[in-house]
């Protein structure tokens, strides 16, 4: 017999819920949200998914979130259970993924009086969420009424700003009072506001009086629509397009390793290759060298194209386009001249220089983290989503080709916390197999990422682990620290390996430390098992960082 929860307050949410098709729940286990766990497992058409520690589970809703591109609710016990969840929300916030952060909490009364595991949980989000909300106790007068309005507002503001919306859920005891009935509640009329846009005639005049188009596009999704739509704008040379790896866009045209082409540009270089008109889409760039090229570059115009975010990163936004890209671009293809420029043809000609250069430095390098990103791009089967970790790992990935492959990483707050995590929450929603690339201090960081029985056994992870941070071997300014202060505080050196791991959690694990051995394992690591499968690729006493460098100073030649 199904027993469900007698809290009015938890059966009108799960009624809302279910209205609203957000059926993915990521239960964090306790007593004060025992009420919801019970009543989620038990209401029909609900997916629930246990994960113990609240800041992997956070970041697990992350994931299955951006695979099935709906909300997913995350609940958890009260006082420092709901504190764990803030790493994930803040990736959420500036990543714009839709999490639903249910937190069961003491009576209101309860508050700073030492109760147990009771903190200032209501609005303890609120810097970095799109809305933050209290229910009554089903005691209080109106409860019923009042919080069917308060759940039906944070959905569709959830849906609507597609981030992080919190509903703080007091509840009294008794917690376990049960019913075998629910009661009837009224069909929900969905309100969820659409954005309509049209373009101003002045930025279709704008364009066609511009010489030099550059699109930059950052992190987001895949979207068939905006490649073609971009594919239009390049088909003729009329723009340059730059992309990053995890801007998941795929045309021969688009110039696709940013970093290949401008890390040593000069301040005469910034005026030689800077825009007139610049249009950013998505969020996050990694690069931190374009960065400094459009912001010393100065365009006449920035135009930014994003739902929710208009930020002024390089300093000279004019034009804030609140809208989508695909949107935006299928009003404008219809208004513009498509006609070639020779900007296109100044970058194409440095293009083609760095991409030979490129090319004959992979025929010299030496085992290595950046040896072995290259195979890795190399063997990836196609069907494959790729999630790559921050720090190196995501660097080094902008420098190779991964073809098609839908690339992920966590770009919002851009730490290393929660990447194993999202990937695993990404995997379980996902009918294609997944692939976590990462640092070994970033799944160190993350070990509870795999302390969930929900992996599938084509889930992949490669280690490529050189021993250290060494991110900080590579960027400037820590070098001038003392080297022991860099090794044990800064990269923080260790001989740690994920062998005992990988088979506490239940995964096959393999260890290689050499070219001949990482070419002979790889094919077979994607190849079906019973498990999932860890690849750790060994490059301590590999200079790794000296090895990246020698790659820029040999891309500099002429």
């Amino acid at each position: 017999m199904k027993k469900y929860s007698s809290k009015r307050s938890i059966q009108i949410l799960a009624h809302l819920l279910q209205q609203y098709g957000i059926l993915d729940i990521v239960i964090s286990p306790g007593s004060r949200n025992a009420p919801l766990a019970i009543h989620f497992s038990e209401v029909d058409g609900f997916n629930c998914f246990s994960i113990v520690d609240e800041r992997s589970a956070a970041f697990v809703g992350i994931g299955m979130a951006k695979s099935e591109k709906r909300p997913v609710a995350i609940t958890c016990t009260s006082g420092s259970a709901v504190a764990n969840y803030y790493p994930a929300v803040t990736e959420a916030f500036y990543q714009n993924v839709p999490l639903l952060i249910l937190s069961a909490d003491r009576p209101t009364d309860y508050v700073d009086i030492f109760d147990g595991q009771t903190i200032r949980q209501n609005n303890i989000f609120h810097q970095h969420s799109y809305g933050d909300f209290q229910l009554l106790e089903d005691s209080k007068d109106d409860a019923e009424e009042i919080n069917f309005d308060i759940i039906k507002k944070a959905i569709e503001l959830c849906f609507e700003k597609q981030g992080p919306v919190h509903i703080n859920i007091p509840l009294e005891e008794p917690l376990y009072e049960l019913v075998s009935e629910l009661p009837t509640f009224p069909t929900v009329e969905k309100t969820i506001k659409q954005k309509e846009y049209e373009i101003p005639s002045n930025l279709v005049a704008d364009w066609n009086t511009s010489q030099r188009i550059l699109l930059l596009v950052g992190t987001r999704d895949y979207s068939p629509e905006l490649e073609n739509q971009l594919s239009q704008l390049v088909k003729n040379h009329s723009v340059v397009v730059l992309s990053e790896v995890n801007s998941n866009l795929h045309h021969e045209k688009f110039f696709k390793h940013i970093d290949r082409y401008i890390f040593n540009f000069t301040e005469e270089d910034y005026k030689t290759y800077a825009p007139d008109l610049l249009i950013t889409i998505g969020q996050n760039v990694v690069s931190k060298k374009v960065k400094q090229f459009l912001r010393s570059a100065r365009p006449k115009q920035h135009w930014h194209l994003d739902e929710v975010w208009q930020p002024d990163t390089y300093f000279s936004l004019t034009e804030k386009i609140e809208t989508k890209p695909e949107i935006f671009f299928s009003k404008l293809l219809k208004f513009i001249n498509l006609e070639p420029k020779p900007y296109f043809n100044l970058w194409d000609v440095l293009r083609d220089k760095k991409d030979a250069k490129h090319d004959k430095f992979l025929n010299m390098v030496e085992f290595s983290d950046f040896y072995f990103f290259n195979k890795a791009s190399q063997t990836v089967p196609e069907n494959y989503n790729i999630h790559v970790s921050n720090s190196s790992a995501i660097r080094y990935a902008q420098l190779f080709d991964f073809g098609k492959r839908k690339i992920y990483c966590n770009r919002g707050t851009s730490g290393i916390d929660g990447s194993t995590s999202t990937a695993m929450g990404f995997a379980i929603k996902n009918a294609n197999p997944t692939l976590l690339i990462t640092g070994d201090l970033s799944f160190f960081y993350d070990i509870n990422g795999l302390w969930n029985q929900y992996i599938p056994p084509f889930v992949r992870i490669m280690i490529f682990n050189n021993g250290e941070g060494n991110i900080f071997k590579i960027i400037p300014g820590p070098g001038n620290a003392n080297p022991n202060t860099l090794d044990e505080f800064i990269a923080t050196k260790h001989k740690k390996n994920a062998e005992h791991l990988a088979r506490h959690f239940g995964f096959s694990y393999t260890r290689v430390e050499d070219e001949p051995t990482l070419d002979r394992v790889l094919d077979n690591f994607f190849k079906p098992d019973a498990q999932p499968k860890i690849l750790e690729v060994n490059t301590h006493g590999k200079n790794s960082a000296d090895v990246l460098k020698a790659y820029f100073n040999f891309m500099k030649e002429n």
